[in-house]
């Protein structure tokens, strides 16, 4: 049969079907919240993809999972792996009102045949628990149509193709028409050269199945395995491209808000660099992989004197997608509204430009500091949104990510740790989630991101100053043995993407060939010492140790001297010289903060377990306990508050090391979204302590750790088994939130607070918080001249 039925000819059949069903079913809608800002989608919307230089990023309309398995080349989107469900998100149009009609088209072309072909075509009710659509994207599951094995699949009917197509161009043609609670579903593929007609099918699918994203998907009957999977485990399907995707309906929201891209999310920090540069701002403007074509640089614009006035433009750098402009002499006394302009260049010659804005606040004069500090996020818990909107309630004047912005999971589709081109792009994926979800916490004020051991894709990270893995084999995890598995090319593009708005760092020698970024940052009248305490640690295997398993056997209270030998490192020398200056000069200044990536103790007596004890936990920065006592002992003159992150519970602890309570706090933030748990319960096992607080909760008080390090734990935030099936009352569950911190730059006082996940920070309950919270404390507390107990 040969029946030319076109784009028109489809839009004409969707009209007809709008005028004719008058009849109204149960309303069925996404999260309300989102659909009332969202349009309907009258609008015939298609992809533009034929007007896109060749390259890695797809477009800021569309989400690709995973993004270095895909590519806009020759006008299309082709998927470059043989894997199962790559697919493609849109993120402007959702399937909400499904008392309304839709149509949808793509044209599929079959790039490379294989015996475990699972079809390719159009995934529809791509939904997380939540049918939020950023979280949407990660679904693996859907109603899927299309063509699979020369047969066309329509849910679970089938029917056979009259023709062979190979590897011709074959267009999908989708009709859905309400009908009272449900959609009936029209499905015909055509041969696009010849216009034959090769298939039609018709279903009606309960309208619920079909709310959420809609997605192109390669493969979309076989399992999602990892690069490494497909190689070892083979089993590889088809290779499919697409294009000319195109979709319009009242069935659709259609939110321009969503697009993510070109320019992704900015960074940037305020400091006063005390010499003749003034306050320097530093920004970055992120962006997505592109092509050579492309345009390669980002303008910066600051609005001054009721105009927006060019500031610069930057290149951009293809190790990271990222531009950073560097300004001394900023004016630090007022806001300065700024936007970021990138000009998208397309292949018939036009531009359009992208524009991204945000605010650079004035340096805090009010004599307080109020900062957000966050830790931490396991995509289980992803977008995270509970906590991005309640720190956005809270308006900081600074924003602290003390580390793991990204875990190995993230996204799924596994680690790609070689060549350096896909390992790159690999990070850069699951980096790019953690703009997606705070990059509105990011964009009005200044942020300090530091990068922790699985951003550098590892479980674990005991530095060596830079030295590279050996023996990878024994843990391609990366959790139990010394030093980076990634290339120096990897982690220093790693810390190009995290650090590179800080302030110039105080010596960027490279080690190793990874370069260094501790250094100062004074802001708001505070000094931040930013320090890197898993780069230069020592390695387990400098002393035998088997991470996990070594002193499970032991006394749970014996102190073994042999894991505390001397030479060991957890700041190093430089870092540990650069401490003993910053806390000998005030200029500029009334208080100090150390911000770094987790607490120098060993707060955790249970893991991963509430039941399981494990003695010692070698990836705390309590371990080795002598590197850990001369760092302590380089804080104290400072009288600073150490801020960190990392261990999925949140504390307040003072160090001690000549005696108990003799140096700096330690404010240790819950995790955003806390993945491996870890808990503090040393009053179950009947752990020797004293002087509990007066307070009196559970599990507090003067305690030695397993190390043999003096601690006094006046606060934690212990987690319960996460058991939910929705990712955000789990996160709550398992002790997850942020912290928050006021300084008193008159009064000398740091007041710290440490929220719960799923709460309203704008309520007042006192519930909000964890046990022990909110606490004031004196600078002089943090060289032991105590107020509180």
């Amino acid at each position: 049969m040969k029946n030319n039925i076109t784009r028109r000819s489809a839009l004409k059949m969707f009209a007809a079907g709008v005028v004719a069903s008058s009849v109204t079913g149960c309303k069925t809608t996404a999260n309300e919240s989102s659909v009332e800002s969202a349009k309907r989608g009258t609008q015939t919307h298609k992809d533009n993809w034929a007007n896109t230089h060749d390259r890695v990023w797809l477009g800021g309309e569309y989400w690709a999972n995973p993004m270095e398995d895909w590519t806009v080349k020759s006008g299309g989107a082709e998927c470059l792996s043989q894997g199962g469900n790559r697919s493609i998100h849109s993120l402007t149009h959702q399937l909400t009102h499904l008392d309304q009609n839709f149509v949808m088209s793509v044209t599929l072309n079959r790039l490379q045949s294989a015996k475990n072909d699972g079809g390719a075509g159009i995934r529809l009710g791509a939904k997380s628990e939540l049918n939020e659509y950023r979280s949407n994207c990660f679904a693996l599951k859907g109603y899927d149509l299309g063509i699979k094995n020369e047969q066309l699949v329509l849910g679970s009917t089938k029917t056979s193709l009259t023709q062979n197509v190979d590897n011709q161009d074959v267009r999908l043609d989708l009709i859905g028409t309400a009908q009272s609670g449900a959609m009936a579903l029209t499905l015909t593929a055509t041969l696009v050269t010849s216009g034959t007609v090769i298939a039609t099918l018709e279903h009606l699918v309960p309208a619920n199945e079909l709310l959420g994203n809609v997605a192109l998907v390669s493969n979309f009957s076989n399992s999602a395995t990892t690069r490494d999977e497909l190689e070892t485990k083979g089993k590889p399907g088809a290779r499919y491209r697409f294009s000319d995707w195109t979709m319009q309906g009242e069935a659709f929201s259609v939110s321009e808000d969503n697009k993510f891209g070109p320019i992704l999310w900015t960074m940037y920090t305020l400091s006063d660099s005390r010499s003749d540069k003034g306050f320097v701002m530093n920004l970055s403007a992120y962006t997505g992989a592109l092509g050579e074509q492309d345009n390669q640089t980002i303008e910066l614009q600051a609005f001054k004197n009721n105009k927006w006035v060019s500031l610069g433009t930057e290149k951009i750098h293809p190790e990271g997608w990222l531009a950073t402009f560097r300004l001394n002499n900023w004016n630090e006394k007022h806001d300065t509204p700024f936007r970021v302009v990138y000009r998208e260049k397309h292949s018939d010659g036009t531009e359009t430009p992208d524009i991204y804005t945000g605010n650079i606040k004035a340096n805090p004069s009010n004599k307080k500091l109020r900062m957000a500090a966050l830790t931490c996020q396991n995509d289980y818990g992803f977008p995270y949104e509970p906590v991005a909107k309640n720190v956005e309630k809270l308006g900081p004047d600074l924003v602290f990510f003390s580390g793991d912005q990204i875990y190995e999971s993230h996204g799924g589709f596994g680690i790609v740790r070689t060549p350096d081109n896909l390992a790159m792009l690999n990070y850069l994926r699951k980096f790019y989630q953690f703009g997606w979800a705070f990059k509105d916490v990011m964009r009005n004020q200044p942020t300090v991101c530091l990068p922790d051991d699985h951003d550098v894709l590892q479980g674990n990270l005991w530095g060596e100053g830079g030295a590279t893995m050996q023996n990878i084999q024994k843990d391609p995890t990366a959790a139990i043995l010394g030093g980076y598995i990634q290339s120096p090319k990897v982690v220093n593009m790693v810390h190009r993407t995290t650090l590179n708005h800080h302030p110039a760092p105080h010596d960027p020698t490279p080690t190793n060939g990874i370069g260094s970024y501790y250094g100062e940052m004074i802001y708001g009248g505070v000094s931040f010492a930013i320090i890197a305490d898993r780069q230069w640690k020592s390695g387990p295997e400098r002393i035998n140790i088997e991470v996990g398993v070594t002193g499970q056997d032991e006394d749970k209270f014996s102190y073994n001297p042999k894991f505390n030998p001397p030479g060991l490192d957890l700041l190093g020398k430089r870092q540990e010289e650069f401490l003993v200056q910053w806390g000998k000069d005030w200029q500029g200044h009334n208080l100090k903060a150390v911000l770094s990536q987790t607490v120098f103790a060993g707060i955790c007596t249970h893991q991963p377990t509430p039941n399981r004890f494990m003695k010692y936990d070698f990836d705390s920065s309590g371990w080795p306990a002598s590197a850990r006592n001369r760092a302590v002992g380089v804080m104290r003159d400072s009288m600073a508050l150490h801020i960190c992150g990392d261990t999925h519970l949140g504390s307040l602890s003072q160090y001690g090391v000549n005696k108990q309570r003799d140096s700096n706090w330690a404010f240790c933030t819950p995790a955003i979204s806390a993945g491996w748990p870890r808990w503090w319960k040393p009053d179950s096992i009947n752990m020797p302590y004293e002087n509990r607080p007066t307070h009196n909760l559970a599990d507090t008080g003067e305690f030695h750790d397993t190390f043999g390090n003096k601690m006094y734990i006046y606060a934690v935030g212990n987690p319960v088994v996460g058991k939910s099936g929705n990712r955000y009352v789990k996160a709550h569950e398992k002790g997850s939130g942020f912290g928050f911190i006021t300084f008193d730059t008159e009064k000398l006082t740091y007041t710290m607070h440490a929220y719960k996940f799923l709460v309203d920070v704008t309520d007042g309950k006192a519930s909000n918080q964890y046990p022990g919270w909110p606490v004031t404390i004196h600078q002089k507390e943090n060289k032991g001249e105590n107020l509180i107990g």
